[in-house]
């Protein structure tokens, strides 16, 4: 019985629901939620830093898409930094990282992804250089 409670309370720690309140960059996002604001860092997804070409762009395009909507993160468990790694579904449940990366600020990084993104990518996302982080090994 005691192992049953563990697995369902694991399983609820992992699934978060909230407000997107703020976007570090395409592949970081901020939600507010229940237990607080937590960074997500979006799993399989490599989106330009901010003083990186093509950067900004991204951003701006997660705000003007997303801030302010609910989203529903499911976390890995993994962290990245001060963030949680998750994959993140906007209020219709569609992916947010692979609508980033079709709309051409993100790349798949197939070593965390397993090439899960590759079908999205663009020409424009395509001209993204692949972090060497990103190559699967």
């Amino acid at each position: 019985m005691l192992a049953l409670v563990f697995l369902v309370t694991t399983a609820e720690a992992q699934r978060i629901e909230g407000r997107l309140v703020h976007v570090r960059d395409a592949d970081t996002i901020e939600i507010a939620s229940s237990r607080g604001r937590i960074a997500v860092r979006l799993n399989g997804v490599d989106s330009p830093e901010l003083n990186e070409r093509g950067g900004r762009a991204g951003k701006e395009w997660v705000e003007r898409t997303y801030r302010g909507k609910m989203m529903s993160c499911i976390l890995n468990g993994q962290r990245s930094y001060d963030r949680w790694v998750g994959i993140c579904h906007d209020p219709n449940g569609n992916d947010i990282g692979a609508a980033i990366i079709a709309a051409g600020h993100g790349r798949d990084c197939p070593r965390y992804s397993g090439g899960r993104y590759r079908k999205f990518e663009t020409n424009k996302s395509r001209d993204i250089p692949l972090k060497p982080y990103c190559r699967a090994r």
